[in-house]
């Protein structure tokens, strides 16, 4: 069964390493999303190569793709669409935005007013849109990878909690390697165009149903009771943690569990163990912790919280 699931993303890797050089753990985060049927935050400072992964991530899966580039005037009906009467017909005809689309990139999204950003909410929980009163199913493929700038905070409006818990994982971007951000520059000279994605030989997947088939299969995927007991222990200790305000809720440990057994069925099993709780555990709880004031003047971080809670939770046998 996970033999299908490993050997898709197999394909998937080798055409984006084509074009990305440097950042196989966060493409690994982001198919973890997609198989688990959820939604991500992507941070990193400009320049490395967010928007191309996901633009090359859906020409590869043979998924629609749509960006929306988050400003402060933006307006809620600029991402849902709206109706417009139509003089030759006598009728309102719906518009529709750019969340009508298979992957969405949702470019600087802290750069809009809450009131904008809300209107993704209902799209990303429900994966439907309520235009004038009436519902709108969005493709079964949906999935919202937003972007972040960590080092610019002016003119920006931080992400209430509401809507930081919809996202399934925050994923960190960093600066390539040394080789590799030498290997995109020798990419570059040999005659690599970012904004010519057309001229470099992708093969796309063969099978246009394969991330279906790849979602159906990551849901038989099994977890053992004691590793499930271990995700609950995990999470109820960000609750205790002496640096953690307020832990992560249940909502954690669902996305936690679901997380771990997307990359079982990524690295080709048919059973989540705990070192794949552990391996995705940052980037789902990231985002779901609040640190106390104290502790973040001290210089301590959700990750650094984190690493301590998996050092000190007892690994089932």
């Amino acid at each position: 069964m996970a033999e299908y699931v490993s050997s898709t993303v197999a394909h998937i890797l080798t055409e984006l390493r084509k074009i990305i050089v440097g950042q196989d753990q966060p493409i690994e985060q982001m198919l973890v999303a997609l198989l688990a049927e959820g939604h991500a935050l992507v941070e990193g400072v400009p320049g490395t190569a967010k928007t191309l992964t996901v633009k090359t991530l859906a020409r590869i899966i043979g998924a629609e793709f749509g960006r929306i580039q988050f400003t402060p005037d933006l307006m809620p009906s600029d991402i849902t669409g709206t109706n417009v009467f139509n003089v030759a017909t006598s009728d309102f005809t719906l518009r529709r935005g750019p969340i009508f689309t298979d992957i969405l990139l949702a470019d600087e999204i802290n750069r809009t007013p809450p009131k904008t950003q809300a209107a993704l909410l209902e799209a990303m929980e429900e994966r439907q849109a309520t235009i004038d009163g009436e519902v709108h199913i969005l493709s079964p493929l949906f999935t919202v990878l937003a972007t972040e700038n960590p080092i610019e905070y002016e003119g920006t409006y931080p992400l209430p909690e509401a809507q930081l818990d919809r996202f399934l994982l925050k994923i960190l971007i960093d600066y390539p390697p040394v080789e590799a951000e030498r290997q995109v520059v020798a990419n570059w000279d040999a005659g690599f165009n970012a904004r010519r994605l057309e001229m470099v030989d992708i093969r796309p997947l063969a099978d246009g149903d394969a991330i279906a088939r790849c979602r159906a299969e990551v849901r038989q995927t099994r977890m053992e009771p004691g590793v499930q007991r271990y995700v609950v222990d995990i999470v109820r200790s960000t609750r205790a943690h002496p640096f953690v305000l307020y832990g992560a809720s249940p909502r954690a440990s669902v996305a936690l569990l679901l997380c771990a057994k997307a990359l079982s069925a990524l690295r080709g099993r048919e059973f989540a163990t705990p070192d794949d709780v552990r391996d995705i555990a940052r980037p789902v709880l990231r985002h779901r912790l609040s640190l106390r004031a104290e502790a973040e003047l001290d210089g301590a971080t959700t990750d650094a919280v984190i690493t301590d809670i998996l050092q000190t939770v007892e690994v089932p046998r």
